[in-house]
């Protein structure tokens, strides 16, 4: 019995000393992971702006938040992601913007980082340089790397290059410390342009900080404010009492012009109709003929203008097509009189320009852009042109034009001497060019004949 024992004793060790040899050795074997290829592409989910409207005034928005896919590796180890903005297609510049290691799969920038790039590509916002743009494009990529994204295992996937055309909104008129700009903020709707079917209306700043004002044509229908053309922000008004409520109620409104004021600092706006037009002898049988010709906003200059054809008489200015509010001229010295004399108009076509801030206004004979063609006024042969007008340099717009089947042209005072078509039906114009399709409806013309501009056109339907 003794010696059976004692071989139990003897085997129970040897099981222990190589259970304990065994554990000893696997504690030195680490077990090896080899990191395969990413079972997606990492790419951006987002949908990018045809335009980067950039100021300094929205330097603390967000101009664009990065969206992208979730990529998998094919192991449990943590996967990170690294956007990355340069001025540069290549990246062969310093990137001006990296997001650094992030664990989730999106990244919001600011206008400040897009202002930082813009002035690294020499961008400026003076409308006097010409020889500076303002104009350019920057370039964004996002990578997906596994663990720490480095050593002979490292995998990682990165996306396709996204370009962002950027803008700098130029400035040039100055009411103390203050300039006007165009703002990142506009209005949308079926009252305006059919919920997006082409740019949203735009809010211009004023003297005070976070209150911002829109000159706009509405139409019948609903409308709200949103920021950068795109609905991540925006505003409506859910118990119609004139408070702006994030992601709040359609807007109700009837056709119309009108100045819309949106005040960030307390969330309010207010709507009131508001138009100056031409009206006389020299212009519209002092209203018996048809509607003021309408002011447009420029806000390079914070004054009204209107490109129209004048006769021999006289003419005045005057608020929502209505005498309440009315402007003439009584010492004929180029002063703003409120219901002063008549003012003398001479035959021709004119540029007026309406300055409320120094009370002044002028007038000045010039060349005029206009809409000719069979799809108009039978090539001049059923009534005048529709003149536009200039309201920023080089550029040019028409409201609610009524066009029929046929075709058109732009020419310069209702003359062929100078005229534009598009020939390659591209959207550009050329000059003399070919003959432009339109189909029957109302439309929101804009050119853009602008120095260093892309000579681009549109026909927005309404």
């Amino acid at each position: 019995m003794k010696n059976i024992k004692s071989y139990i004793v003897q085997i129970i060790g040897a099981v222990m000393t190589l259970a304990l040899f065994t554990a000893c050795e696997n504690d030195d074997h680490v077990p090896e992971f080899t990191l395969t290829g990413p079972s997606d592409e990492v790419a951006f989910q987002n949908t990018f702006l045809d335009e980067y409207l950039l100021s300094t005034e929205t330097a603390d928005n967000i101009a664009e938040r990065f969206v992208w896919n979730e990529v998998n590796f094919g192991v449990q180890t943590e996967v990170s992601y690294q956007l990355v903005g340069s001025i540069s297609e290549n990246f062969d510049a310093e990137s001006d913007y990296d997001s650094g290691a992030l664990l989730i799969t999106n990244d919001a920038v600011d206008v400040s980082f897009l202002l930082k790039m813009a002035d690294e590509l020499g961008l400026d916002d003076d409308p006097s340089t010409d020889d500076i743009p303002n104009t350019g494009t920057l370039y964004f990529k996002v990578t997906a790397f596994a663990g720490s994204g480095e050593g002979t295992d490292a995998q990682s996937t990165t996306s396709e290059v996204v370009e962002l055309p950027i803008t700098l909104v130029e400035k040039s008129v100055e009411s103390g410390d203050t300039v006007r700009d165009i703002t990142s903020w506009g209005v949308v709707g079926s009252g305006y342009n059919d919920w997006g079917a082409f740019e949203d209306a735009p809010f211009y700043t004023t003297d005070t900080d976070g209150v911002y004002v829109a000159y706009v044509n509405l139409l019948d229908g609903e409308i709200k404010f949103r920021e950068n053309n795109d609905w991540t922000n925006n505003y409506g008004d859910t118990d119609a009492d004139g408070t702006l409520d994030a992601g709040g109620d359609n807007i109700v409104v009837t056709a119309g012009d009108y100045k819309i004021t949106m005040n960030l600092n307390d969330n309010t706006y207010t709507m009131e109709e508001y138009s100056w037009g031409v009206v006389g002898s020299g212009y519209n049988d002092w209203g018996g003929a048809g509607p003021d010709a309408k002011f447009f906003y420029d806000y390079t200059t914070d004054t009204f203008k209107v490109g129209v054809k004048l006769l021999d008489g006289e003419i005045k200015f005057r608020l929502n097509n209505d005498w309440g509010t009315n402007y003439g001229d009584t010492g004929a010295d180029g002063t703003l009189d409120d219901g002063g004399d008549n003012i003398v108009s001479v035959a021709g076509y004119y540029m007026i320009t309406l300055d409320f801030n120094a009370g002044t206004y002028t007038m000045e004979e010039t060349e005029l852009l206009g809409v000719v063609g069979s799809g108009y006024n039978d090539w001049g042969n059923a009534g005048d042109d529709y003149i536009l007008t200039e309201v920023n340099p080089g550029v040019w717009v028409g409201e609610n034009v009524e066009l029929i089947d046929g075709e058109i042209k732009f020419r310069v005072n209702e003359a062929w001497d100078s005229d534009y078509g598009d020939s390659g039906a591209d959207g550009t114009l050329d000059p003399g060019g070919d003959n432009i399709a339109v189909t029957a409806g109302t439309y929101l013309i804009k050119l853009d004949l602008s120095e260093g501009g892309s000579s681009a056109y549109s026909l927005n339907a309404r």
